[in-house]
């Protein structure tokens, strides 16, 4: 039974709201929450400690509490929010690395989380209509975000081997969406004009934040070893989301699109990647089999229904009932599950 659970990004939204979580399971003896600033939310009995998982300390941290489970939610997706691009790839890779040799040397570690990505899959144009787990990229990541969960999913490998007996447990999230979700892609949403990319029609997937700390739980409450995609049900087109989001659309051609990128960038309106832009004009499928059938979790909100109440919670246009640019293809549905139809 987990006793004492480490957790790291307590300081970033759903690192703490899945720390407040936890401190609601009686069954969870003590939480410890590292990051390198304090939480400015409340985190309920959680125990925050300021660490840098950069850092070798946080092994005297592991060893000091004996941790029995770590949750790694320090995996950060935007530059800005890391303070450059050099301290984002330091947190990541670097501060996966040094988590991880800190676990290995732990005796009471036995289980390990990590909150991985969807975008180890990269984006090409011949990417197949759903991602499994065992799926090599058709275009492998060569920078940003996509590239450092490449990196760390490869450490956590690595450590999974050298430890066979810790559960690792690997999720690859799709983009997550909510009422209290801040990303660039809800940004994006969120602009009175979106700029779209011309010829180009995105398929779109996300996992409703509740969602997506549900089956953090499950994986903190039991033994859940694997690599599993996680993502709401069906996919929304780009073009589809921005109706329902009652937003204008201007296509660019490509060239202006990167302008475009590097002009909200500077304005601060958004720290959208180069590969985000790319994502913008592809997207991505996963498919949810594993999820459903070896971890047993079935998200409560479908893609439409994770953007409705993104939609809702930001005041812009209620979707309407039965409205075409909203319907979710069942073919896709059916496939992400592996079901036939």
């Amino acid at each position: 039974m987990t006793r004492v659970v480490l957790v790291t990004g307590v300081s970033r939204y759903l690192g703490g709201r899945l720390a407040r979580l936890l401190s609601d399971d009686p069954s969870v003896e003590r939480i410890i929450g590292v990051d390198v600033v304090p939480p400015k939310s409340d985190l309920g009995r959680t125990e925050f400690v300021r660490a840098d998982i950069r850092n070798p300390v946080i092994a005297k941290v592991i060893n000091a509490a004996e941790i029995d489970t770590v949750v790694h939610m320090n995996v950060i997706a935007t530059p800005v929010g890391a303070g450059g691009r050099t301290s984002m790839k330091e947190i990541n890779v670097i501060g996966t690395m040094q988590l991880l040799a800190a676990c290995q040397k732990a005796p009471t570690v036995k289980k390990f989380v990590v909150k991985s990505s969807s975008t180890v899959y990269g984006v090409s144009a011949k990417d197949p209509a759903m991602f499994t787990e065992d799926m090599e990229p058709k275009k492998l990541p060569r920078s940003g975000f996509a590239k450092d969960s490449v990196e760390v999913e490869g450490y956590v490998r690595g450590f999974s081997r050298r430890r066979p007996d810790v559960a690792v447990s690997t999720l690859r999230f799709a983009n997550f969406f909510g009422p209290g979700m801040d990303t660039p892609l809800t940004r994006y949403f969120l602009l009175p004009v979106v700029p779209t990319v011309l010829g180009f029609d995105a398929r779109l997937q996300f996992v409703h934040e509740d969602d997506g700390l549900a089956v953090l739980q499950q994986c903190v409450a039991q033994d859940c070893p694997g690599t599993f995609n996680v993502a709401g049900d069906g996919v929304l087109m780009l073009s589809q989301a921005i109706a329902r989001a009652g937003r204008f659309s201007t296509p660019l051609p490509t060239p202006l699109a990167s302008l475009a990128r590097d002009m909200v960038r500077r304005l601060g309106l958004i720290d959208f990647s180069p590969e985000q832009v790319e994502y913008l004009k592809y997207g991505r499928g996963l498919d949810t089999t594993a999820m459903r059938s070896i971890l047993g979790f079935s998200p409560k909100y479908s893609t439409l229904e994770t953007f409705d109440d993104f939609v809702r919670a930001h005041h812009l246009r209620p979707p309407t009932f039965g409205e075409v640019p909203g319907e979710v293809d069942d073919d896709l549905v059916a496939a992400q599950r592996g079901e036939s139809r």
